[in-house]
């Protein structure tokens, strides 16, 4: 759909619009990396002639309509429904008949240039050092004596898409004893979230003190030069770190719920878009700090790309990752004893992987993607094969329509 026809309906511009018109102009001014370059060259082509696709024509009334390859880039807010779906069926027979948590972790803001500097490490560590807070706490006897199964996902965005570094835990309500048995937690209670808080803090700092000892990360230079370590690290200490519960969950079904909505989201989805010019890009957001109000943030074009870039992860970097008995060595032996402590000995089944796209929309949108949208009666059948096209060089950041 373009963008004529969004404005008819209401609706705001896409993200690929948005840096279509502007990212021209802010690859002038900055240096981007090269998974940088790539979101954003996959970004604006996807679903569109650039990246080829197939001819649909009508068996009643002969009507034809394109449609175009996705990019599948992870920071595409288009291309994640189905990938987010298929992955939500696979976790659906993890599931456990048991009580699941909910924590948050989130990063000291004095730890965001470091991040931007060596995300790779920075959310590496983050992610590592909360399992092991978790673990160590959910196996210490005085609050469960057993292994959980923990799932994590990194966010790194705020509501104005600025950089707020956290990350969200699942936990199961129990875990595996080391004789088998299952430990169940106590009802709406996992562990103290201030005892947490500290101890996330000591792993933490106490890895990047490592890190910044051994030159794996660099802490910014000031006027009077490099901050020497341990101050830096006391003035860290010095400052409580939040570790969050949001709640609980007493049936299976509502995390699966939870997971939908996490586990691919991008840091801005087109929903969110209001309308850009060559002044200013507009979205809405939620201001926490006013009671959930909902808002509209206006952001001029370059800046707005500028907090976008600060959310593209690092190549091949995994944002998912899962411990415990959710940990991917010998996963699936270690559930089937949990299940079997638990008296459940048959496990969820998921849906068939090999589900069509016709199929997937009419389960998850009850839409019939086949069905001609002119005539309403006949069906749109693939009638030829479309080859990328390649758009002709641009001669002037002013003028160049699209970014290949």
């Amino acid at each position: 759909m373009d963008r004529t026809a969004r404005a008819k309906r209401g609706t705001g511009p896409e993200l690929a619009d948005i840096l279509r018109t502007h990212a021209p102009v802010y690859r002038l001014s900055h240096t981007l990396s090269a998974v940088q370059e790539q979101a954003l060259r996959d970004i604006i082509q996807c679903r569109t002639a650039a990246l080829g696709g197939h001819l649909f024509r009508c068996d009643h009334c002969a009507y034809e309509r394109p449609e175009y390859n996705c990019c599948g880039n992870r920071s595409c807010p288009k291309c994640q429904t189905r990938r987010k779906e298929q992955w939500l069926e696979a976790r659906r027979a993890e599931l456990l008949p048991v009580e699941y948590f909910h924590l948050v972790f989130t990063l000291d803001h004095r730890i965001n240039p470091l991040a931007i500097g060596r995300p790779r490490l920075i959310y590496g560590l983050l992610l590592r050092r909360a399992a092991d807070t978790l673990l160590a706490f959910a196996r210490n006897p005085k609050w469960l004596g057993a292994t959980p199964g923990i799932l994590m996902f990194l966010h790194t965005w705020g509501q104005k898409l600025d950089l707020h570094i956290h990350a969200h835990c699942i936990v199961t309500g129990g875990g595996l004893t080391e004789e088998g048995a299952w430990r169940s937690a106590k009802p709406r209670f996992l562990f103290p979230v201030h005892a947490l808080s500290k101890v996330f803090r000591a792993k933490f700092l106490d890895s990047l003190r490592r890190a910044l000892a051994n030159n794996e990360v660099r802490l910014p230079e000031t006027d009077a030069g490099p901050e020497p370590i341990g101050d830096f690290i006391n003035v860290c200490k010095q400052h409580d770190w939040t570790v969050y519960a949001k709640g609980s969950y007493a049936k299976p079904e509502g995390i699966l719920e939870y997971l939908g909505r996490y586990t691919f989201k991008t840091a801005i989805g087109n929903e969110r878009l209001v309308d850009q010019n060559h002044e200013q890009v507009r979205f809405r957001y939620r201001d926490y700090a006013d009671g959930n109000k909902r808002k509209v943030l206006p952001l001029e074009p370059q800046e707005f790309i500028r907090r976008f870039m600060l959310h593209i992860l690092p190549k091949r970097f995994m944002r998912v990752r899962a411990y415990g008995l959710l940990a991917n060595r010998d996963r699936k032996k270690r559930l089937e004893k949990a299940r079997a402590a638990l008296g459940q000995f048959e496990a969820p089944v998921p849906k068939k992987k090999s589900e069509s796209a016709e199929a997937f929309m009419l389960r998850v949108a009850g839409v019939d993607i086949r069905l001609c949208p002119r005539c309403r009666k006949g069906r749109m059948r693939e009638v030829a094969e479309l080859p990328p096209v390649r758009a002709p060089p641009a001669t002037a950041p002013e003028s160049q329509g699209r970014l290949l």
